[in-house]
């Protein structure tokens, strides 16, 4: 009645079932594991400069610098679960033109692997080396959710595509996260409102505050004064 392939069709299909109702099970955990992250962060140093933001620029636009410091607390955002954590800081203000419309660019981001994702992180011999051996033993290292971070060189300029940025206001610093499982869907920070045990970021905005005016570089400076003596 049955031949070779339908057996093996059959049992297939049944490992496949097995196999997908373990995913859907260690999917659904995560929501039992509570979320609290927090943050605090504030700008310590803003510039604004003309020049080539990019090397690929092909001409000169206003862009600014934003250092920053943070201190976070994301260590619950680690379960058995995590892969690795995405953490990125992005400068938002009103656009000018538009009142509806609203100005976003990251300044800064950080992949954060869990231990038993370490192999995947791109790192070289040595960094990966010591990387393992602070991870040794352990499935979940809740301390590397705890982010310190003093006078932050932005990885990221702010452009604006009219070409001029110096002086827009109520700019606000904004920390976001993205949670990548080993099984399951990518999840990102709730701005919205707490789900169960799911809660929203603690802080995570800095204070509204004006980007100053186009910094002036000093040998323009010294000419404009040259000329007039």
């Amino acid at each position: 009645m049955y031949n070779s392939l339908t057996r093996i069709q059959n049992v297939f299909g049944f490992f496949t079932t097995v196999a997908f109702v373990v995913g859907a099970i260690i999917a659904a955990s995560d929501f039992v594991a509570p979320r609290t992250p927090s943050a605090v962060i504030k700008p310590t140093n803003v510039q604004v400069v003309k020049g080539r933001p990019h090397y690929y620029s092909t001409k000169k636009e206003e862009y600014a610098i934003i250092k920053f410091s943070l201190d976070a607390d994301l260590s619950s955002l680690f379960t058995w679960n995590t892969k690795q954590l995405f953490v990125y800081v992005t400068a938002e203000w009103p656009d000018q033109k538009s009142a509806n419309q609203t100005n976003k660019a990251v300044i800064w981001d950080s992949i954060i692997t869990s231990p038993s994702a370490d192999h995947l992180s791109n790192l070289g011999p040595a960094s990966l080396k010591k990387l393992r051996k602070s991870a040794a033993g352990k499935s979940i290292d809740p301390s590397r959710g705890i982010l310190s971070l003093k006078n932050q060189k932005p990885k990221y300029q702010i452009t604006h595509p009219s070409g001029r940025i110096a002086e827009a206001d109520e700019v606000t610093l904004r920390v976001h996260y993205n949670v990548q499982p080993w099984v399951g869907i990518l999840t990102w920070n709730q701005e919205a409102a707490d789900l169960w045990r799911w809660k929203r970021m603690a802080g995570g905005a800095s204070e509204a505050f004006s980007l100053p005016a186009l910094k002036q570089k000093k040998d323009e400076g010294s000419k404009s004064k040259s000329k007039k003596v």
